[in-house]
């Protein structure tokens, strides 16, 4: 007599299910959703960084105002450039803004503010300046940007 077979106990075979994961289509439309909240945020996000790079060229402009203080009290006029005469640079600290001085005359000069790279998309701001005469100052092109 032979034994009977042992009894399989394994649970019946069902049919096979859809793995379950992403699809191609739904990981591109995730991925266009991403892109397209992205573009919309990205001004929103750079707006804060340009408003901060302004205050690169007002440090430079305050710089220049006290550098032709300095000079105007040694020499009685204001110097007609910048370097040597005033010891301040044609760039901003941070390389933000070219600085340029125009005299217009003993008692009156004009300092600008020049943005380059990316600080040249603050539309807005994108030139500083700083109108002297007589000893009083005037910012330019309006006091927004001069945010201290």
């Amino acid at each position: 007599m032979h034994p009977a077979p042992p009894q399989c106990r394994c649970p019946p075979l069902r049919p096979r299910r859809a793995s379950r994961g992403f699809t191609l289509l739904e990981c591109l439309m995730a991925c266009a959703v991403a892109v397209v909240l992205a573009t919309i945020s990205w001004p929103t996000l750079r707006g804060p960084d340009l408003r901060v790079g302004r205050l690169d060229a007002v440090e430079a402009l305050s710089r220049v105002q006290a550098a032709q203080e300095r000079y105007r009290s040694a020499h009685g006029l204001y110097a007609a450039e910048l370097g040597p005469l005033l010891g301040t640079a044609a760039r901003s600290t941070q390389g933000r803004y070219v600085i340029t001085v125009s005299v217009d005359g003993p008692e009156s000069y004009r300092a600008t503010a020049s943005a380059q790279g990316r600080q040249s998309q603050d539309a807005a701001c994108a030139t500083l300046t700083l109108d002297v005469k007589l000893g009083f100052a005037q910012q330019g092109p309006r006091a927004g940007c001069w945010l201290r």
